[in-house]
């Protein structure tokens, strides 16, 4: 099984991208990536909205996800989405192998 999440950030004034170069320049981005049982973690800017940004996130397990959201890391991704005052928006896809 796998699950694909994906979460639209929502600002103004050109925030959501800020958030997205803020992750990757403190090297959130690749610690996500390096978790066991992460298989995807990519953003995306939707041409059609400015103030968006698409975050596909993929895990191999439940479990393995809920690992990732008890995590340290998560607390530095929280903050600096409230730093950001973004929305968010999320869908949540099942695959099975």
């Amino acid at each position: 099984m796998s699950l694909t999440i994906n979460i639209y950030y929502t600002g103004k004034d050109g925030v959501a991208r800020k958030f997205a170069e803020e992750m990757v320049e403190k090297g959130v981005v690749d610690r996500v990536r390096n978790e066991e049982g992460n298989e995807k973690y990519e953003y995306f800017f939707p041409m059609n909205d400015k103030e968006t940004v698409l975050l596909i996130d993929r895990w191999e397990s439940e479990e393995a996800l809920d690992k990732h959201h008890k995590s340290p890391m998560m607390k530095e991704i929280v903050e600096l989405r409230s730093k950001y005052h973004l929305h968010m928006r999320v869908e949540q896809f099942v695959e099975n192998k």
